[in-house]
């Protein structure tokens, strides 16, 4: 499962502006005609489509929903995609 809110660097708790903000911010970093970088173009894409689930209200709560379910059901496996998502950043 995709962490939206981590491709943005965001709380689960943002706001709406908080997470304009934040996409307007990733988008500028990672779009293509800016950044040559290899993986650019999938963070930029990762960030729209993070900014398109989360802008959205009823997008938004049940991705909460399938995220809360996510980590009560199976904490473990949680926890391991999420560390190696992290690693893979800073990698």
């Amino acid at each position: 499962m995709k962490d939206h809110y981590a491709a943005l660097g965001l709380r689960s708790s943002a706001t709406l502006a908080d997470i304009k903000k934040a996409f307007r911010q990733q988008a500028s970093i990672h779009h293509p005609d800016r950044n040559s970088a290899p993986e650019a173009a999938a963070r930029f894409r990762a960030a729209q489509e993070a900014y398109d689930v989360l802008s959205d209200a009823t997008q938004r709560k049940a991705y909460d929903d399938n995220r809360q379910r996510n980590l009560l059901d199976s904490p473990i496996d949680t926890a391991r995609a999420i560390w190696l998502d992290y690693f893979n950043r800073i990698a």
